[in-house]
């Protein structure tokens, strides 16, 4: 049986249709339904395969392409976590977030100025040339010097000079104590390249991780091999197709299908029930620390009474979006960090769902219900990308909000154009989720201190607070971590009161692959590092 043509799009601009229209426990019944019959469609009229493509290769679905596989470059979540499987580090986080040893055996410092790293004997990049201090030093002066444009060089500014006294040690020297300065030397953070890489090195990236690069297709995929001489334990696959499906749709039904091996959280809950009913499919399943938020724009006239933000907060159930949508796959959040971090902070302010508040915080703000409005008290804008899950959120947030008077329009953007505009303060609110850059406190001074705005960092919302300000400074160079842990700590406190993010939750990593795949281990993180120790049978 032939299916026509455009039958992928045609699913997909119905799951779209009924996201906008439906209530949130229909889009649930219609996803199910919808995946199920698509599913029935395909297998009725194509033999699934018995694997998706080499025997001894994985075909690995995810939503969008890496935007540059150069690790000295490159910060979204896809070019991080397969640069990771392509790159060493200096050093790596472990799943407590502690620092250890990567391409480096050990490492001191003898004063607050000045780390000194003892590279492992014999590692090799992936052509054979052997990895040495003047490897990186290299690629730390590429990023100083601005070799190469890159919006990672704010991270290193402290670094005064590098130098590579023999082939096996590397001596940074810094201009001022940095409390944080082995996280920001860490894997995936950063990877090694090889002496002399140039802007061009992207198209054909060169590391010494477990993984080697063979091809790249814009917004198609990206292959990779085994590294056989991996200085660890090589992985036990052949190779890694990385292959781009950005509708959550076509993802299930490429996994119902035989035609991709797995995918790691990029399908609704609903979904992975549906597929987890499938014998040659299965779940695995972990706690995560990614975290889902909503940012807001203190720059916009309606956004700035802290009234309006703290009505938002509590005209959102969070609960019953968990509880229905996500079907319980994911835990409630207050603050940024998650709660395995040393620094998270417990005692931060709580906004329960209350919408008998939330109209009295409106009424407060001067944003009474209007007869011209339709009954509404305020219009406002949420960008979202086009990423199912995201549609969906906001749709639940458009029901949700209307009931207390804010009227929610929803703008659905493809990624590149989502990420300019909220670059340069263009939205009231957007929502979004920081992917593994969250499990380190330095992220506040990254996204909440009114000194690293876009360019010079995440501080979209244009947030200002000078005892936040304050604090983070101190907290930058402080040596002791206690005495650090109190200082976030009540930035963590003021933070939740003043309400930059209306925090929503921590997801959980779930991943739907085919049984063939075994020893899935996913880390809190939800990198993509297991994939170095999955085995096939």
């Amino acid at each position: 049986m032939r299916r026509p043509a455009n039958f992928h799009q045609r699913i997909a601009g119905a799951a779209k249709r009924i996201m906008t229209r439906a209530t949130t426990r229909a889009i649930r019944r219609a996803l199910a339904l919808l995946l199920v019959s698509a599913s029935l469609f395909l297998t009725s009229c194509a033999r699934p395969s018995a694997s998706a493509g080499d025997p001894g290769g994985v075909t690995f679905l995810i939503e969008s392409m890496p935007a540059n596989l150069d690790p000295r470059i490159g910060t979204d979540a896809f070019s991080e976590r397969i640069d990771s499987l392509l790159f060493s580090g200096l050093v790596e986080r472990d799943e407590q977030m502690n620092i250890r040893g990567d391409l480096a055996e050990r490492w001191e410092s003898p004063d607050p100025l000045t780390y000194i790293f003892h590279l492992r004997p014999g590692v090799q990049f992936h052509d054979g040339r052997p990895l040495t201090s003047a490897d990186v030093k290299f690629t730390f002066d590429s990023i100083l010097t601005n070799a190469i444009s890159t919006p990672k060089r704010s991270a290193y500014r402290m670094v005064k000079q590098i130098d590579a006294p023999d082939p096996a040690t590397v001596v940074f020297h810094l201009t001022e104590p940095y409390a944080s300065f082995l996280w920001n030397v860490a894997r995936p953070a950063i990877g090694i390249v090889p002496f002399g890489a140039d802007a061009h090195f992207a198209y054909n990236p060169i590391g010494s991780g477990p993984f080697r690069f063979i091809t790249a297709r814009q917004d198609e995929d990206v292959v990779l091999a085994r590294n056989p001489n991996y200085f660890r334990t090589p992985p036990n696959i052949a190779a890694l197709n990385f292959r781009v499906v950005p509708d959550a749709v076509v993802r299930a039904l490429e996994l119902r299908k035989g035609s991709a091996d797995l995918e790691l959280s990029s399908l609704t809950a609903d979904m992975v029930r549906v597929l987890q009913n499938d014998p040659a499919l299965a779940v695995a399943e972990s706690p995560g620390t990614n975290l889902a938020y909503i940012s807001i724009n203190f720059d916009d006239p309606a956004l700035a009474h802290h009234e309006v933000r703290e009505a938002l907060a509590c005209a959102t159930d969070r609960e019953s979006i968990i509880r229905y949508l996500l079907r319980g796959e994911a835990r409630g959040a207050d603050d940024v960090l998650p709660p395995n971090s040393w620094a998270f902070e417990p005692q931060v302010t709580h906004y329960p769902f209350d919408p008998a508040r939330a109209e009295r915080l409106l009424d407060a703000a001067g944003y009474p219900r209007r007869a011209d409005l339709g009954n509404m008290r305020l219009h406002l804008v949420l960008k979202t990308s086009t990423e199912e899950s995201s549609r969906t959120l906001g749709a639940v947030l458009q029901d949700q909000w209307r009931r207390v008077g804010i009227d929610l329009e929803l703008r659905s953007l493809e990624a590149a154009t989502l990420y300019a505009d909220i670059t340069r303060g263009s939205f009231q609110l957007y929502t979004l989720r920081w992917i593994g850059g969250n499990d380190d406190p330095d992220i506040f001074e990254f996204i909440f201190s009114s000194h690293r705005m876009p360019p010079d960092g995440a501080n979209r919302g244009h947030y200002r607070n000078p005892r936040v300000d304050a604090l983070l400074e101190q907290a930058r160079v402080a040596a002791d971590q206690s005495r650090r842990r109190e200082m976030f700590a009540e930035v963590q406190r003021i933070v939740s009161a003043d309400l930059p993010y209306i925090n929503l939750w921590y997801l959980d990593n779930i991943s739907v692959h085919r049984q063939r795949i075994a020893n899935i281990a996913l880390s809190p993180a939800g990198d993509f590092d297991f994939l170095t120790k999955i085995t096939l049978h």
